[in-house]
């Protein structure tokens, strides 16, 4: 049986303590109620004005972004058109115009 990482931490080293859930990392205690809810719940994105992001979505970039490993840089109001999103550090896949496929945060872009 598999137990759900913590929802603070997300350490994978949880345990069972009757009714609860206890992460020994952090100390955090859930119920079991509440993770089974965690759960369902479906993950959103939002941009950095508080707008719901989607698959699809047109976005513009609002700092200049610095491409590691190279010398170019994705300039402010830059629009990426038919953005994908994903789980991770960095949570829109896309296309940029002139430089390619890459990843940017939500953090750092607003819905057009």
């Amino acid at each position: 049986m598999s137990l759900p990482n913590c929802p603070q931490c997300k350490s994978e080293f949880t345990y069972e303590d009757g009714a609860m859930y206890v992460c020994p990392e952090c100390a955090h205690e859930w119920s079991k109620d509440a993770a089974a809810d965690a759960g369902e719940q479906a993950k959103v994105w939002k941009d950095a004005n508080g707008n719901v992001l989607q698959d699809g979505d047109t976005v513009t970039v609002i700092k200049d972004l610095k491409i590691k490993g190279s010398s170019s840089v994705v300039k402010v109001g830059t629009k990426v058109k038919n953005i994908r999103l994903i789980d991770g550090d960095h949570d829109i896949d896309c296309k940029i115009d002139g430089i390619g496929a890459m990843q940017l945060k939500t953090e750092f872009v607003k819905k057009v």
